[in-house]
């Protein structure tokens, strides 16, 4: 029997994963979960072998809770199914230790399949999300930020807006637009917050609690 813990805060999602998985004569569904937290308590409790892993949760995210169930429970085999399939959010789960990447739109003998595959081990990724892991690495290295654009994300690292920005480098806000959008290029994200959370990950900038 492989040992299921289904991880996911809609209820109604959750519910459907659990009754088709649970229906499977070789799958046991071991316990459930609304969000990281939850899933990290039932994985200690529960020692399931593979966690079915929602991304986007509150309180604790999917990439998060997986890092730390793989740094914890190394056995256990952590398998992300999200409507998400940006580089962003495929590259950081994989490098939280995630052994594979499904799509929502899965249909559900192929998740049953992809359960018992990631129990054996086995790196189980959809189509499209193997699809971009191949390009992105086949894509020539991306340039680094230069030290005028670190320094605009210094500033929004710092609460700053375009305009406080603008006015503490010398340049208009049309131009710290410029810096951030060639930022967010660079690093693969597509907002403020996870440009300056990847920057700090890759140590481009000093993290929250560094002095200066």
């Amino acid at each position: 029997m492989t040992r299921v813990l289904v991880v996911d805060d809609h209820p109604v999602v959750r519910g459907g994963l659990v009754g088709w998985l649970a229906a499977q004569p070789d799958i046991d569904v071991v316990a459930e979960a609304a969000d990281g937290l939850e899933a990290l308590a039932a994985v200690a409790e529960h020692s399931p072998d593979v966690v079915l892993m929602d991304l986007r949760m509150p309180r604790m995210d999917g990439v998060t809770a997986t890092g730390r169930i793989a740094a914890a429970h190394p056995g256990v085999r952590v398998l992300v199914l999200t409507t998400y399939d940006t580089d962003a959010d495929i590259v950081r789960a994989v490098e939280a230790g995630a052994t594979g990447y499904l799509l929502k739109d899965t249909p559900l003998p192929q998740l049953a399949d992809a359960v018992r595959a990631a129990a054996r081990g086995e790196t189980v990724l959809a189509p499209p999300v193997a699809a971009r892991l191949v390009s992105r690495m086949r894509a020539p290295a991306v340039e680094a930020p230069t030290a005028r654009e670190l320094q605009v994300l210094g500033g929004v690292a710092r609460g700053l807006t375009n305009a406080e920005i603008g006015r503490e480098l010398f340049i208009g806000e049309a131009t710290v637009k410029t810096h951030l959008l060639r930022v967010f290029a660079k690093l693969g994200v597509d907002d403020r917050t996870r440009a300056v959370l990847v920057a700090v990950e890759r140590g481009l900038l000093p993290g929250p609690g560094s002095a200066g």
